[in-house]
């Protein structure tokens, strides 16, 4: 058969790209056409995303892709992180520089949210974990700074939903992104919109919700005319980044709860696939979350800072003239002393300090445990701290699922770490299965295969994943008296 042609785009809080999937009918062939930097941006006093930047990179990977393979490309979907999303007014032009998910202005959202609807209520209308990143709660801060630009929105699209109107004009939200709001109902797979109006925050912007795999149209003729691709159909993926990763997890136990998946990257996603929501009165205690997957399933999971503390290390060492590598970094911490420091990873400290060696130091300083001076010694605190959270997560899965956990598979660009896929698996006392790193685009591109009637089925995709990557497994040795100790300093 001939070859077809599949595009992702897939923006990461790092770093975007434009990727293609070569399908020739029985396995998949990643090959990336642009890669590009992401990140915050200062304007004022707050933290924002580029989105015109980002747009443009897009399509110029898009220009590159069609030179390539033309008439091959079948179509395009968009992926990306949760919560954030772009104001459109009626004249569809964009209301303001979208927020980043970091910035300042949602500080304290949470017990003022609690004082007007209970905690309980908010969960039982979204089962969503509560972060104060939430879209709930930014959705509350332009409330609060910026009424008159809420006012005079028309539409809200999600990160990717604003790509996907980009390229198609198709004003629609993907349920994966959408569920990361915090006013989604996770029963009713739709707005809460009592949520919502008990708030006191508009509903009308709020787009019609459509299940990933959705065929939302084709190229709008200008973009076509811009990148020489033309009859190219626009397919919403699972659109948040995560969920489009655990669709590419290499796993054959497809409908069983006897698996785990961590999505390894700035954020640390861990969790397990469901059919129906852990809404009970011991996951709003556990603090966990549930997230839109695709054909039917949720992803039940722990939402962990995740690797933000390296790289934000990382920053802070090149900005004193150490300039290292990650791998640099990684050799450093494994002769680093074991075990020595661990902090506690959900310490509103660690969202987004000046100074991330600082705030680990003066964490380990106040909880009387030896202060990590060197840059092994603070990389291995962090990747220490990230694994023993990964045990606690572990231990909350089994508890609301009644399963016991046999194996976790990491992917996402987290899993390169060796070191700490190593103590992964030696913190939960699981075999770790690692690959492939491109899971993300592998879970995206294959849903647009789906989408063309080449598979039938999640499970099926799953055998494409096996079929088309390698992976890596590491075996267990015990941390028992160091998850002892990491679990004192949440007391």
């Amino acid at each position: 058969m001939a070859k077809k042609v599949y595009l992702a785009v897939d923006l990461g809080a790092e770093s975007g790209r434009v990727m293609a999937g070569i399908w020739n009918g029985k396995k998949l062939q990643l090959e990336e056409i642009n890669r590009f930097s992401n990140g915050s941006v200062a304007l004022g006093e707050t933290i924002r995303w580029d989105v015109m930047r980002l747009w443009a990179e897009i399509q110029n990977g898009l220009a590159l892709a069609g030179k390539k393979f033309g008439k091959q490309i079948v179509s395009v979907g968009a992926d990306t992180w949760g919560v954030d999303f772009v104001l459109l007014n009626k004249q569809d032009e964009i209301l303001g520089q979208p927020y980043h998910y970091r910035d300042v202005r949602t500080r304290g959202a949470l017990e003022r949210t609690f004082k007007r609807v209970p905690r309980a209520e908010i969960f039982a209308q979204s089962g969503l974990q509560f972060m104060e990143l939430n879209s709930l709660y930014q959705l509350l801060a332009w409330q609060e700074h910026s009424p008159a630009i809420l006012d005079a929105a028309d539409t809200l699209l999600f990160m990717p939903d604003f790509l996907h109107w980009a390229m198609c004009g198709a004003k629609k939200a993907e349920f994966t992104i959408a569920s990361t709001s915090q006013f989604v109902h996770p029963l009713k797979r739709d707005w809460s919109l009592p949520l919502l109006k008990k708030l006191g925050l508009p509903t009308h912007f709020l787009p019609k919700i459509v299940p990933p795999g959705t065929t939302l149209g084709k190229f709008r003729k200008s973009l076509a005319e811009r990148t020489g691709l033309t009859g190219v159909k626009v397919v919403a993926p699972p659109s948040h980044d995560t969920a489009s990763a655990v669709a590419g997890v290499p796993t054959a136990k497809t409908g069983k709860a006897n698996w785990a998946y961590l999505s390894s990257g700035t954020w640390s996603l861990m969790g397990v696939e469901v059919k129906t929501p852990a809404l009970s009165k011991r996951a709003l205690e556990l603090n966990m979350t549930n997230e839109g997957g695709i054909d039917g399933t949720y992803r039940l999971l722990k939402n962990i800072m995740g690797l933000w503390l390296v790289q934000q290390c990382k920053r802070s060492f090149d900005a004193a003239g150490k300039k290292y590598e990650y791998a640099q970094l990684a050799a450093m911490a494994a002769k680093a002393k074991p075990l020595r420091s661990i902090v506690n990873l959900n310490d509103p400290r660690f969202l987004n300090p000046p100074d991330m060696p600082k705030a680990i130091q003066e964490f380990c300083r106040e909880t009387k445990q030896p202060i990590p001076k060197t840059e092994g010694e603070l990389v291995r605190c962090a990747y220490e701290s990230l694994a023993l959270k990964y045990r606690e997560v572990l231990g909350s899965l089994e508890e609301l699922t009644g399963e016991q956990i046999e194996v976790i598979h990491i992917v996402g660009g987290g899993s390169q770490s060796q070191l700490l896929n190593q103590f992964a698996a030696d913190a939960c006392q699981r075999p770790v299965v690692t690959g492939p790193v491109e899971a993300t685009a592998m879970g995206n591109l294959l849903t647009q295969v789906k989408a063309d009637g080449e598979l039938s089925s999640l499970a099926e995709m799953r055998d494409v994943v096996r079929a088309s990557s390698s992976v890596q497994r590491y075996e267990p040795s015990a941390w028992s008296d160091a998850a002892n100790r990491f679990a004192e300093l949440r007391k």
